[in-house]
């Protein structure tokens, strides 16, 4: 047993944002547990679901590999403890609880429906965001809130839980 997988452990999520169809699925294989050491950020596909591994200070969590905001792979991005930077926009979202600790540059919607405007550096005036289609989608644009997927820890592997369609896919085809 190395060192990693010692030291890996799952992270609890908020049970209310579990994927649907995920949390009585088969567990299917993601990746060596040594392939993911502490602060690191990891793509797993599955069929046309690609989802992120990270090793976040609470353990190991997984989620889908697209920013809330807008979709851009969060695998690029960054991560401070549990706390995720999108590569995109900028947006950071935690990954312990799934709320949004920095809002996305472009602005837009929280999950609550909360508007917040278009990013401004602190001490400059408030940036304008001239009337279009472009600004309209951003002030429509909401911040989803993440979806967790159930992981284990099995034989020095972190086994994951796919929605039920994902799953029989996988295992079809292995």
């Amino acid at each position: 047993m190395t060192e990693t997988t010692k030291s890996l452990s799952i992270a609890p999520f908020p049970p209310e944002l579990v994927a649907p169809g995920s949390a009585e699925a088969p567990f299917v294989v993601a990746l060596a547990a040594e392939a993911l050491p502490e602060g690191s950020l990891r793509r797993v596909t599955f069929g046309d679901l690609d989802v992120l591994l990270a090793h976040t200070s609470n353990g190991v969590v997984a989620v889908d590999d697209r920013c809330p905001h807008m979709s851009a792979p969060l695998s690029l991005g960054s991560l401070d403890g549990c706390v995720v930077a999108c590569p995109l926009h900028r947006g950071r979202f935690d990954l312990a609880n799934g709320e949004v600790v920095g809002m996305p540059t472009t602005g837009g919607l929280l999950p609550d429906g909360t508007y917040v405007p278009v990013w401004t550096p602190d001490g400059q005036p408030p940036r304008s965001d001239p009337p279009g289609p472009k600004s309209d989608a951003r002030r429509l644009t909401r911040v989803r809130r993440f979806r967790y997927y159930p992981l284990r820890l099995h034989d020095g592997r972190i086994e994951i839980r796919l929605p039920a369609e994902v799953a029989a896919e996988v295992t079809a085809g292995a």
